[in-house]
């Protein structure tokens, strides 16, 4: 048997499998699917309002193109396997692009982690919006160099999907020497989608999402939670952990916490911003795309997680893409940060669902289990901002292009 065919078999057994769990498990790993998606996309279609036009929506108007798309499949078994037959189907658009002819070995390692990774993050990364945009910044990111233009357009529908993929579209902005297509495909796409949403009458929500998520409080999840999270495990008075209806989301509250609201997304714009100043910096020194491009894109990514106050679990699933293309270009240096990206995304499985009911309970065991996995992440970021730091560069190559 090929190699080929060994890596769709696994593919097939993967998807299967993971699917399968998201109906076996706890804590409804599928929620958001039969929750709010179906919800909104039937809205569309019964035309009683299209959310992210007649009225504000948490995420960008894109995303309800894939919620609604998904009832192409509902005749087979439902919303719920329908969407997870939508994912599949991206994942394998992205997964044939990526393995070819399975002859180069970087390619064929790349699949095969992207395959563990799946497997180890479990359902949450099939059932949610995430499992969209991945395959989509997979593929974005592999093109940046031969088609810079389709590479971009793929990143900025991403982007117009989840936000999370803009931190890609900056790190090709920065390490591809053709910045003039990179902007050209992101422009092209982003122009489309807003002429679409201003022509629909939505002008006064197309940019909704990013007021409503910057008026979120803290999740249980995120990184920064930890603090009121240990209060609400010591059961500190005025610390505790509560259910956020609008949203759909467990959060933490205590003492001063409207502050650090407050300070959590200018301080996550600062860190995006430090991070892309450096990338930017090693490109003026010449630094290569090869060398760029996946600790750039990763410590982007990472940024956006750590400083971020919503961590939602299927967040994890945004770090597969850049750790993809590293092992793909150099997979000697990135085995160690994809063997950590795979420990991170075992502990989320292990946080969400398996023990998600003990976390809101506020039980120590499955708090330490969090609080381990959050802490990986920042060593992550620590890890690969020195790797940045560090990056040769080719003073040449700059001076070269200093001359007249």
């Amino acid at each position: 048997m090929s190699r080929r065919a060994v890596l769709w078999i696994a593919f097939a057994v993967v998807h299967i499998g993971v699917a399968v769990l998201g109906f076996r498990l706890p804590n409804q790993p599928m929620g958001d699917v039969y929750n709010v998606y179906e919800p909104w996309s039937l809205q569309a279609l019964d035309g009683r309002g299209i959310v992210g036009i007649t009225e504000s929506w948490v995420y960008p108007p894109f995303a309800l193109v894939p919620m609604v798309l998904a009832h192409a499949f509902t005749w087979i078994a439902g919303y719920t396997v329908a969407w997870a037959i939508l994912v599949t189907a991206c994942d394998a658009l992205a997964f044939a692009m990526l393995v070819g002819r399975a002859r180069s070995t970087g390619r064929w390692l790349g699949a095969w982690y992207w395959l563990v990774f799946i497997t180890m993050l479990g359902p949450v990364g099939l059932y949610r919006l995430d499992g969209i945009t991945v395959p989509l910044a997979l593929a974005g990111s592999l093109w940046l160099v031969g088609r810079p233009w389709l590479g971009s357009a793929l990143l900025a529908a991403a982007t117009w999907i989840k936000v999370w993929p803009a931190a890609l579209l900056a790190a090709a902005l920065i390490a591809v020497r053709r910045r003039f297509a990179i902007l050209g495909g992101a422009a092209v796409v982003s122009a489309a989608i807003v002429a679409v949403v201003v022509a629909a009458g939505g002008a006064a929500n197309l940019l909704g999402f990013v007021t409503d998520q910057a008026d979120r409080g803290l999740q249980v999840e995120a990184p920064v939670s930890a603090f009121y999270l240990w209060r609400a495990v010591a059961d500190i008075p005025g610390s505790f952990i509560y259910y956020n209806r609008d949203l759909v989301t467990f959060e933490v509250t205590g003492p001063e916490v409207d502050a650090l609201i407050a300070v959590m997304t200018p301080l996550l714009v600062l860190a995006v911003a430090a991070v892309a100043a450096l990338g930017a910096f090693k490109a003026w020194r010449g630094a290569t795309f090869a060398a760029l491009y996946p600790p750039l894109a990763l410590a982007l990514v990472l940024a956006f997680i750590v400083f971020n106050k919503v961590g939602s679990p299927q967040y994890l699933t945004w770090i597969v893409a850049p750790l993809v293309v590293g092992l793909v270009i150099a997979r000697r240096r990135w085995w160690r940060p994809a063997l950590l990206g795979l420990i991170v995304a075992g502990l989320t499985f292990a946080v969400y669902p398996l023990t998600y009911g003990g976390l809101l309970l506020a039980q120590p065991w499955a708090a330490t289990l969090l609080t381990i996995r959050n802490a990986l992440l920042v060593a992550m970021l620590a890890w690969v901002v020195v790797r940045l730091a560090r990056l040769p560069v080719h003073p040449h190559v700059h001076l070269a292009a200093r001359q007249p």
